[in-house]
């Protein structure tokens, strides 16, 4: 049988496994297509994956929906063969890079990949009393907010002369990361992350490859950016340990900058000190690196750490709250973070806040080794749809659920008992307080047109699209209907403010930069109720 007719076997397989009730359609779309049928006949087949760690995932997630799949399909019991390609997986490896001369000559280099290791299942989730669902990153924690600008500007390092004692004195010490439970395979796939979460994947099998080296991934707080990050570090902890792996916030950067800075005048190599547990890495991970903004002197010292490792073919991973042009630094520097891969995490839907709840869920399970534990689906329903975007406000809201049901001995919630408990929880939801007025003042000003204009008949672009946005954000923010926000702009009819709508809602999935504008506009309205 022919290749081309095996590809269209296996996409009518993944097309009935998406159909399984409990399978996110999105997730069976980003694993399965990266499997290759490579025999089939009735009651036996043998699929290959292009890593171990795609194999091992199939194992654990779908490997019973691919069963079922078929029997479904073919009205036979079969026996699946999942295994590696192994040529497919000798085909993308290539020599490790070479240090480059000058930090510019990479730009005309060839891209090059890193050896290949022998892979391994992702690191296993914690289980257990001791490692179970309450020693899971603390949802409550409060984000570490970014620092207020300084009323100067901190200096940048001095040149450091070579100190012939330099040599002779110890490497200072790095602290360990500490375990965390963000894998891979807890991390919910959708149509908002996919590119993300793939790339990320990419890195932690084959650290250091050109083309993805530095790997950026930018997204407002809570979609996900730093479970990424330590799913890159745990993997690659797990299957390539000989690799050392250094996590980092960049507040701590910061800090650790200003120390060295203080110590400059009675230790000559302090900023030497404060480089070398980075400089040592074969991975780096720099989390929330917008913070860098106004700050040249650390920014100046993290960019010489970020070329020598580059230029020697280590591996660096940022994340930011925004793209990197949209931050505010030198162009040189965001020249250098552009170089190899950016990729950005958008809001999850409501499908998607749904998945997400039933793994956690699934976690909660798991480590109270209890499989009963559940939530009634109208109460998912409900958090899904008033929650903001924020992932971690919305698994904080599940945690104080079952919190309820823990100190109250019992195995249900109800939707009236869930809405009293997350009544004032949602920071980043629709806010009930928002008027129609609010939102029309602030988007009439961000884009300087009249009211008159964004309720009248005009249909020139300058107008159409801040009209769309208003629109758009009051249907989002606020409870009204669509003919009640008809009235509002002139009468118009509800057909007319859903096309708005769905303009608005492509426009977003196509544009980095207007979601950054709706971004800004929801905080301009939320800074107008404070």
């Amino acid at each position: 049988m022919e290749q081309q007719n095996y590809d269209a076997i296996w996409a009518s397989v993944v097309e009935q496994v998406k159909t399984h009730a409990d399978v996110n359609p999105s997730q069976a779309d980003a694993v399965l297509a990266r499997l290759t049928l490579q025999a089939f006949s009735d009651g036996f087949c043998i699929v290959t994956a292009d890593n171990a760690f795609m194999k091992g995932w199939v194992e654990k997630n779908f490997l019973d929906h691919v069963y079922r799949a078929l029997e479904e399909l073919r009205d036979v019991p079969f026996t699946v063969v999942l295994d590696v390609d192994e040529s497919a997986a000798a085909q993308t490896a290539a020599p490790a890079p070479q240090p480059a001369t000058t930090p510019q000559a990479d730009q005309g280099a060839a891209d090059a990949t890193a050896a290949p290791v022998k892979a391994a299942a992702p690191a296993p989730r914690a289980t257990g009393a001791a490692g179970g669902f309450f020693n899971i990153p603390n949802p409550f924690a409060r984000q570490t907010a970014e620092p207020e600008p300084e009323p100067q500007q901190e200096a940048a390092p001095e040149a450091i002369a070579p100190e012939p004692n330099d040599a002779a004195e110890p490497e200072a010490p790095v602290a360990a990361s500490p375990t965390s439970s963000m894998t891979f395979s807890n991390f919910v796939i959708a149509d908002t992350n996919r590119i993300a979460y793939e790339m990320a994947v990419s890195v932690a099998e084959k650290p250091g490859c050109a083309h993805l080296n530095p790997l950026f991934i930018y997204g407002k707080s809570g979609l996900g950016k730093t479970h990424l990050m330590r799913a890159i570090q745990n993997y690659i902890q797990e299957t390539q340990p000989h690799l050392k792996t250094v996590y980092v916030d960049t507040n701590e950067l910061v800090a650790g900058y200003a120390d060295a800075t203080a110590a400059r005048d009675t230790q000559k190599s302090s900023y030497k000190h404060f480089k070398a547990p980075y400089e040592s890495a074969d991975v780096l991970l720099v989390d929330d690196v917008q913070i860098l903004e106004r700050k040249p002197g650390t920014l100046d010292i993290v960019f010489q750490i970020f070329n020598k490792l580059t230029d020697n073919g280590k591996q660096i991973v940022l994340s930011a709250d925004r793209a990197p042009k949209n931050i505010d630094m030198d162009e040189r520097y965001t020249t250098r973070f552009n170089r190899g891969g950016t990729f950005d995490i958008q809001p999850p839907n409501v499908e998607t806040k749904v998945a997400i709840i039933k793994s956690y869920i699934d976690e909660f399970r798991l480590n109270e080794g209890d499989e009963t534990l559940d939530l009634p689906d109208d109460v998912q329903a409900y958090i899904a749809e008033v929650s903001g975007s924020n992932i971690r406000e919305l698994k904080s809201a599940v945690t104080i659920l079952f919190m309820r049901m823990k100190g109250f001995h019992t195995d249900t919630i109800s939707l009236a008992e869930a809405k009293s408990l997350l009544e004032n929880h949602f920071t980043g939801g629709p806010s009930r307080r928002v008027t129609p007025e609010d939102i029309q003042k602030q988007v009439e000003g961000y884009y300087r047109i009249s009211h008159a204009d964004i309720i009248g008949k005009k249909r020139s672009r300058d107008i159409v699209l801040p009209r769309q946005v208003a629109i758009y954000l009051i249907r989002e923010m606020t409870d009204l209907s669509l003919q009640d926000i008809g009235r509002l702009f002139g009468g118009r009819d509800h057909t007319t403010v859903m096309n708005s709508i769905e303009a608005t809602t492509k426009r977003l999935h196509e544009n980095t930069q207007f979601r950054e504008d709706l971004d800004t506009l929801k905080g301009l309205v939320r800074e107008a109720l404070s």
